[in-house]
């Protein structure tokens, strides 16, 4: 398991999906947060479980700023990037382990 580490991820709730992009300092407990719908909110009311997509980096002001950029992404370029990544649109959680 990865230690504590920013990062920029997306769930979906399945192939071509909701989307839901987030960021974090700890990756695995964020995405086991979502999949357990341990915190209410948009991921637990749409079902976005899958983790699809994740990206590592060295600070979490970079993390922010690339969340930011994704987030103001048109859905179309958002599923290039998970297509590009994970073309299978597989669950990535267990990479995680």
């Amino acid at each position: 398991m990865r230690k504590r580490e920013p990062a920029v991820y997306i769930l979906a709730s399945r192939r071509n999906g909701t989307l839901y992009t987030g960021v974090t300092s700890d990756l695995s407990r964020r995405v086991w947060e979502h999949k357990t719908d341990a915190v209410p909110g948009f991921t637990k009311k749409h079902g976005v479980h899958l983790l699809v997509y994740y990206e590592w980096h060295t600070t979490m002001d970079s993390a922010i700023s690339r969340e930011k950029q994704i987030k103001k992404w048109n859905r179309a370029w958002k599923l290039q990037l998970i297509e590009d990544y994970n073309a299978d649109w597989r669950d990535l959680y267990e990479e995680l382990m």
